[in-house]
């Protein structure tokens, strides 16, 4: 008797420490707020589900799911299986631990005595967890406490939702929603009696063979649909087949690489909402840019492009409004984001290069650039830069110029500004060159450097802003930032002349001026305001369409991620339709007007000699204007001489390069002019092309009575050329 008692009151004393612990047990709602699904959800801005990821490796656990969104099949399931007299007892069921006893003692299988708020309470507690030896008798007087302590504190409903969002079923699924998706495909409130007799059978049994599954299946059917013939047979292939499932994609939706960049640790100063991370993307924007993005790279099947990315920027705060990486199932290369990857813009940076010449006051939108054969010597050897049709203009403005895309004026302007000075203002738009801008040399003009897609969006969403630079966001901050002032107000100085950045606006929504390389009737014309540029890189590697209007700025890539090149995509058949077709979208119910221009500008009539362009009026940084515009020194009649090449220049033959296409072009100034290579008779005019072959050679400018005007010496280095081609 005293051991009896001593016994006693050992026990008493567990149990009311064990009651004391049980006091620090979190209340329902902690126990959901503190609940991480192993799956991260990103959210648009207005809390639609953009993508979801899986960022816990060890578990497969879903969403927290309210009990109302669970079917009522499954609910009944759960507690005919585990607990029928859940919703009589305060958490301990007596008469099952009595049968469970009494089976002990005489070693008779029973179901066993603990409850649903019991097995609640052990997955709550690490402590009361069960091992695998299962639970000592400390472990099983701990949970008995426990989930009398829930039951006081906790409501039914509450215990139960708990529960269903807590428990393992198989393997690394863990709760009723990664369940209801991996073996069901489908959400938890949709699953059926047959569904729920599986899910039940799995919280006795979570890694039994299937048939076993099936049969317990089958005994919580009978149960469910008493008096109800079952079909067993049926319900073991049904059960076998659920459980071989994995539907449940580790990544899916509408956003990969945006949510990969959203999950990076580096940005955890952001605002995370509890139920995933909330980006400035708008969802419906989101799936229209990808599914536009798709259809369009079908349409281009057959020219050897499949890739493609697009980013879409509000103009004032810099929130990224869509975000498409790739064209996902339709390229190799589906990982690679393309907003982010390194590219050639082509002639996408010409209006940076135009603004800043027009801001250090080196030109005017009306003032003329020769839109001719040029050879720029450099340290290399000489440049000759090309149009895109291999055919040149003549004298045109530079309104002309860069609203056409042409190369050659854009070359000549950067001879102005500098390639060094040029990468400076590239630098200052938020666009770092991976070298010097001597390292580019003229190629710079056209585009030659590497720069990524959000970068030389950003950059234009700088024209749009009178040229003050700001931060791209893709995350909802805590304190929203203060969007730019077009008027000025703030201390820091724009990276770009306003004034410039309104011209070179004003001249890229001009449909006029473009006429000349597109057309009047151009897929870059919209029914509102905006201002677009295309690009194509050398080989025709990628294709460029950058734009704003009033509110947004698009950028939109396509090409592939490999690099190889693409068969016939122009400007105008590449990147632009999907430009043009977001803009659209972005603007069905938004108007877009022209931006008021800025202080310190004027616009004035000019006039252009020779009739080279019609009479217009043009707008003018203060100071600047003038009323005609002609080519100097026109009628002056100059001594005649060689312009090209110059004296000394060495020519480096290309081997990869047929040597049909690497002419040189002799240009001259005079009348009545011959050419003599190495004393023979090569050419007449102020202008010829000559097929080099290797050697020193000198070039003689002679008039008709063969005397000698002028003379150069040159070297050609490098593969030789047949004989027969000389001529």
């Amino acid at each position: 008797m005293p051991r009896t008692r001593a016994a006693l009151l050992a026990l008493t004393t567990l149990l009311a420490v064990l009651a004391g612990e049980a006091e620090a047990f979190a209340s329902f709602d902690e126990v959901r707020r503190e609940f991480r699904p192993s799956d991260t959800r990103v959210l648009d801005r207005n809390g639609e589900l953009l993508q979801r990821v899986r960022t816990d490796p060890q578990v497969r656990r879903g969403q927290w799911i309210a009990l109302a969104e669970v079917s009522p099949a499954l609910r009944t399931a759960m507690v005919l299986s585990e607990d029928k007299r859940f919703y009589a007892h305060s958490g301990v069921d007596w008469r099952a631990v009595s049968a469970a006893a009494w089976g002990n003692a005489w070693n008779t299988r029973t179901r066993g005595a603990s409850t649903i708020t019991m097995q609640l309470a052990g997955l709550l507690d690490d402590d009361l967890r069960r091992g695998s030896g299962g639970r000592n008798l400390t472990q099983k007087l701990g949970q008995t406490v426990a989930a009398q302590q829930l039951e006081r504190n906790w409501r039914k409903d509450q215990i139960l939702e708990a529960y269903l969002n807590s428990v393992p079923f198989r393997g690394e699924i863990v709760g009723i929603d990664a369940l209801s998706r991996t073996l069901f495909g489908k959400a938890p409130h949709g699953l059926d009696a047959r569904e729920a007799a599986v899910a039940a059978a799995l919280v006795r049994a979570p890694n039994a063979k299937p048939a076993l599954v099936a049969q317990r299946a089958c005994e919580v059917l009978r149960a469910m649909e008493a008096g109800t013939k079952v079909d067993c047979e049926a319900l073991d292939m049904f059960a076998s087949a659920a459980l071989q499932r994995k539907s449940f994609e580790a990544s899916e939706g509408i956003a990969p690489h945006l949510a990969r960049r959203a999950l990076t640790p580096t940005l955890s100063l952001w605002e995370r909402e509890q139920d995933g991370i909330r980006t400035t993307l708008r969802a419906p924007l989101q799936r229209f840019a990808l599914t536009t993005l798709q259809r369009h790279l079908r349409e281009l099947r057959g020219r050897n492009v499949e890739d493609g990315a697009l980013v879409v920027l509000d103009n004032a705060s810099g929130e990224v409004l869509a975000w498409v990486g790739s064209s996902g199932e339709l390229s190799r290369a589906a990982e690679v984001d393309g907003v982010l990857a390194q590219r050639q813009p082509g002639s996408t940076l010409k209006p940076l290069l135009y603004a800043q010449a027009i801001a250090e006051r080196r030109l005017t939108a009306a003032s003329l650039l020769d839109d001719s054969s040029a050879q720029i010597s450099t340290a290399s050897g000489l440049y000759i830069p090309q149009n895109y049709d291999r055919q040149f203009k003549g004298h045109v403005s530079v309104r002309t110029a860069l609203a056409a895309s042409l190369n050659v004026p854009a070359v000549r302007t950067l001879v102005m500004v500098s390639p060094a000075s040029f990468a400076r203002q590239l630098r200052a738009v938020g666009l770092p060159l991976a070298q010097n801008g001597d390292y580019y040399g003229y190629s710079l003009a056209l585009g030659s450097a590497e720069v990524s897609l959000l970068g030389l969006t950003n950059a234009y969403r700088t024209l749009a802003n009178w040229g003050r630079v700001g931060e791209t966001r893709f995350l909802m901050a805590r304190v929203p930032p203060s969007p730019p002032s077009p008027r000025g107000g703030r201390s820091d100085s724009p990276a770009i002349d306003p004034r410039a950045a309104f011209i070179v606006g004003d001249i890229l929504s001009d449909a006029n001026a473009r006429a000349r390389t597109f057309g009047l009737d151009s897929v870059l014309g919209t029914r509102f305001w905006s201002a677009v540029k295309t690009g194509t890189s050398k080989d025709m590697r990628d294709n460029w369409a950058i734009g704003w209007s009033e509110r947004y700025t698009v950028g939109v890539w396509v090409g592939n991620a490999s690099g190889a090149p693409m068969w016939d995509v122009s400007g105008t058949s590449g990147a632009a339709p999907v430009w043009a077709e977001l803009m659209g979208f972005l603007h069905r119910n938004e108007a877009s007007r022209a931006p008021a221009p800025s202080q310190g500008l004027v616009r004035s009539r000019v006039r252009f000699g020779d009739e080279l362009e019609a009479a217009r009026d043009e707008w003018f940084i203060a100071g600047t204007e003038q009323p005609l515009f002609a080519i100097p020194g026109a009628a002056a009649e100059s001594a005649p001489r060689i312009t090209a090449p110059s004296d000394g220049t060495i020519i480096a033959l290309d081997p990869d390069i047929p040597p049909r296409h690497q002419r040189v072009r002799f240009e001259a100034e005079g009348r009545g002019l011959q050419w003599r290579i190495d004393g023979k008779l090569f050419a007449r005019g102020s202008s010829a092309q000559w097929l080099p072959w290797p050697g020193r050679h000198v070039v003689e400018l002679v008039d008709a009575r063969g005397q000698v005007l002028d003379q150069v010496k040159l070297e050609v280095r490098g593969a030789g050329v047949v004989a027969n081609a000389k001529r």
